[in-house]
């Protein structure tokens, strides 16, 4: 039991990491504080949703943010006030228009809508690998947010969504973010994870030992999204109020550039490059409103915070460009493996074979 753990550590590992920075960040009782620990938990839920597939696939994908805007519309179509929707998405379905549901439902909905919508894009464009499957999902994010952009009567269009109950906290983010990383790691440790990292490795070699590649990919590419759209709805709850504009450029590099900077190869990476990218821009952040020296006032100029996350996104893929977990996994210690050979007195002597 004790060997079982100790090989399965890194996500419960992760995990605690997490809940002490939440339980650290309580004490403090900043409201700032408690807002950037919000978003930085959600933020966690979506690159580990990036990792599940980018990390395995070795394909990177720009259009995840758009799975991540199908989940947060449809928690705000199931949570958001019946008035506000009669008026402003009166071409919903008439269950969601006339109903407000709770915040189980409305994350079921965030959950399910982009896992089904992952499904039928990903069975046309898993067929591809490398630089055209990566165009192919910034298609997708080009897609989806002209759609949500333009369908007024349902999304309403470049306007808000008001009038969605603010539900999500500090640890109810650190919940989803924690079951995001055990499900990324049952996931990476199953059948489908290992033969799918066996693609990544080599994919000519993986078909000839009879891999379905498209198929792994696949399951992949539904989980994965599943977990980003848990993160849309997440966001949409947080705000309280939705609009599309986030869901697009910035976002897409910024989740990117987290997984990145961490290391795109292990669970390990995806956690701590939005833990230290978030801390980077909340730092320069304060440094941009400005620090009190004396009688006078230390401030960066405005823009710094893309300029620092830029220079340390180019120092990370110079100097490190396995990220800064280096591949590794979070381990307390090396679990131990018992080898289980015969002793050489104990095996027989061959037959000598006369001639």
């Amino acid at each position: 039991m004790r060997n079982l753990l100790a090989r399965h550590q890194t996500p419960f590992l992760l995990i605690a990491g997490l809940a002490v920075l939440a339980s650290l960040t309580a004490l403090g009782a900043a409201d700032d504080l408690q807002v950037t620990l919000t978003e930085m938990l959600i933020r966690v839920t979506v690159v580990v949703g990036l990792y599940v597939f980018i990390g395995n696939s070795g394909i990177i994908s720009f259009g995840h943010i758009g799975f991540m805007c199908i989940g947060a519309y449809a928690a705000a179509w199931a949570a958001a006030e019946p008035s506000f929707k009669s008026i402003m998405l009166h071409s919903l379905p008439i269950v969601l228009r006339d109903n407000q549901f709770s915040f189980p439902v409305a994350m079921v909905g965030a959950i399910l809508l982009p896992a089904i919508v992952a499904l039928l894009f990903g069975l046309a464009i898993m067929r591809l690998a490398g630089t055209t499957a990566s165009i192919a999902t910034f298609a997708f994010l080009i897609i989806v947010n002209s759609v949500y952009s333009n369908w007024d009567s349902v999304t309403a269009g470049v306007s808000s969504i008001i009038g969605i109950p603010t539900t999500v906290g500090p640890w109810t983010a650190l919940a989803f973010a924690a079951v995001a990383i055990l499900a990324a790691y049952l996931f990476q440790i199953s059948r489908f994870g290992l033969l799918l990292r066996a693609s990544r490795e080599d994919d000519i070699a993986a078909r000839a030992s009879a891999v379905h590649t498209v198929r792994m990919r696949l399951v992949a590419f539904v989980l994965s999204a599943a977990l980003v759209g848990a993160g849309g709805g997440l966001y949409a709850q947080f705000l309280g109020i939705l609009t599309v504009d986030p869901f697009y450029l910035g976002l897409s590099f910024i989740t990117i550039a987290m997984l990145v900077v961490g290391g795109m190869s292990s669970l390990t990476g995806a956690v701590l490059g939005v833990v230290v990218v978030t801390a980077i821009v909340q730092a320069l952040r304060i440094f941009e409103r400005g620090l009190p020296i004396g009688g006078s006032a230390l401030a960066l100029p405005a823009g710094s915070q893309e300029l620092g996350l830029g220079l340390m996104l180019a120092a990370i893929l110079i100097y490190r460009p396995s990220g800064l977990s280096q591949g590794r996994e979070l381990l307390l210690r090396r679990p131990h493996h018992r080898l289980r050979t015969r002793s050489f007195a104990a095996q027989k002597p061959s037959p000598k074979i006369s001639t």
